[in-house]
């Protein structure tokens, strides 16, 4: 006779009635709840907390923004329309509604281009980048879902559409738009059910966390209100409270006690009247509030520092590893998120700045550490080290040694205008005031070194 036996993926005590049907952790259950774009602006609006999971990833996402590779008149004419456009503060703003309402998009126009149409970078001409503006989640409409797999675009609206009070209803072609999502939902887009075409906020999972510490914040500031209860024991009170004209008695005369007791410190009593004071220790509750704050911080992935805005405790910790993650995981955001969908809209930049494209344009982004005044010191004297034991090898041909060293000292911010005086004597230029051929030379004694 064979015998079944059945097994599951779990620890079960049947006397201690650990994950049984009596088990009381087996009621709970997780399940989602749909917030509206208003109420996530309301708690955005009230709740300092909210306001700042969302806030802080997105400003020092943008705040050191980017540092453009080419020469030195190409970098400034980008940085210029940067400027013209305000690039930095709309990707900023476009975060900050995104990781609220779960997404938003930057619309680039190009002039004289139907928004429609897809866009073909090949054709923007210089001085096409017209302007770009930010549209929340709740403006933009995603059209229909791509839903064939075998193709790039799978999962993801073809177009998207906008109401204005003038245009009417206007579809935007996707590659006009530079789109941001808060929190990725991972299943596909076409069953989102009413975030179709978008995110989650970065609040929906953080919000049980922010709304415990508001609360636990707003009753202990109510607690200061009792901290210090004046009890009065009156004999028979129920009777004279029953009587309106003895109750109206009763009033005035503890009105006059406490008037007495707040001008000199005596309180007036009858003999056979008690009178104590009781007061509520607040031992306690500052670690309960911080553990309710560093909830907050977890679930919004910023450190704890970061998020209070405050020194580390403890005599060792000085924080700088849960920054260094943090600003990790910024640039992670940064390279994965931010830079894939400025694509498009930096391709028509460049384009519309140029003409054309030039193949030797690329950015970084911008490091978010910055070193204290001790490290920058060490680091240049290692840098002045290196470069002398270099020398001293005379292993390298000087030459081609003193522009590695200066690319060093530029790379490491230690001799930052070396860059433009170096270029200045590599083409034979010089400064204002000052002969080209330095003294005591010719000029083909100087073509010759």
């Amino acid at each position: 006779m064979s015998t079944i036996l059945k097994m599951a993926d779990s620890f079960k005590n049947f006397v201690a009635n650990l994950n049984t049907s009596r088990d009381k952790q087996s009621g709970g259950e997780y399940y989602l709840t749909n917030y509206t774009d208003q109420q996530w602006s309301d708690v955005y609006r009230t709740s300092w907390m909210g306001r700042k999971v969302v806030d802080i990833p997105s400003k020092d996402a943008t705040r050191e923004w980017r540092n453009w590779l080419a020469e030195e008149n190409e970098i400034e004419n980008i940085e210029t329309e940067e400027k013209r456009l305000l690039l930095p503060q709309k990707v900023k703003l476009a975060l900050q509604q995104s990781r609220l309402f779960g997404g938003a998009a930057i619309y680039f126009s190009i002039k004289n281009d139907d928004p429609e149409t897809p866009l073909e970078l090949e054709t923007i001409k210089k001085g096409s980048l017209e302007f770009i503006t930010v549209f929340p989640k709740g403006v933009l409409t995603p059209g229909d879902i791509e839903l064939d797999p075998l193709l790039q675009e799978y999962g993801l609206p073809s177009w998207y559409e906008i109401s204005g009070p003038e245009s009417g209803n206007t579809k935007i072609h996707r590659s006009r738009l530079a789109v941001f999502i808060g929190n990725e939902v991972l299943i596909p887009q076409e069953l989102q059910g009413v975030n179709q075409g978008w995110g989650d906020s970065v609040l929906q999972s953080a919000y049980e966390s922010v709304r415990n510490a508001d609360s636990i914040a707003s009753n202990i500031a109510s607690l200061v209100y009792e901290s210090k209860v004046d009890i009065l024991q009156i004999p028979d009170l129920a009777d004279i409270m029953a009587n309106p004209r003895h109750r109206e008695m009763l009033e005035q005369r503890i009105v006059l006690s406490a008037q007495l007791k707040g001008n000199n410190g005596m309180f007036v009593i009858d003999a056979e009247e008690k009178y104590e004071q009781k007061s509520y220790s607040f031992a306690g509750l500052t670690d309960i509030s911080y553990q309710a704050l560093q909830a907050v911080s977890g679930a919004a992935d910023i450190p704890i520092t970061r998020f209070l805005g405050q020194s580390p405790g403890g005599l060792n910790s000085t924080g700088d590893s849960d920054l260094k993650n943090y600003y990790d995981s910024v640039n992670s955001m940064q390279t994965l998120s931010i830079t894939p969908a400025l694509h498009n809209l930096d391709e028509a930049l460049i384009r519309s700045v140029f003409g054309d494209r030039p193949k030797d344009i690329s950015f970084e982004w911008a490091s978010l550490w910055q070193l204290s005044e001790e490290q920058k010191s060490k680091i240049s004297k290692e840098t002045a080290e290196t470069i002398n034991i270099l020398v001293s090898t005379q292993l390298f041909d000087e030459s081609a040694l003193g522009e590695a060293a200066a690319n060093l000292l530029i790379e490491h911010s230690i001799l930052p205008s070396f860059e433009y005086e170096a270029k200045d004597l590599g083409e034979g230029e010089f400064e204002e005031g000052k002969p080209a051929v330095k003294e005591g030379t010719t000029s083909s004694e100087e073509d010759e070194t």
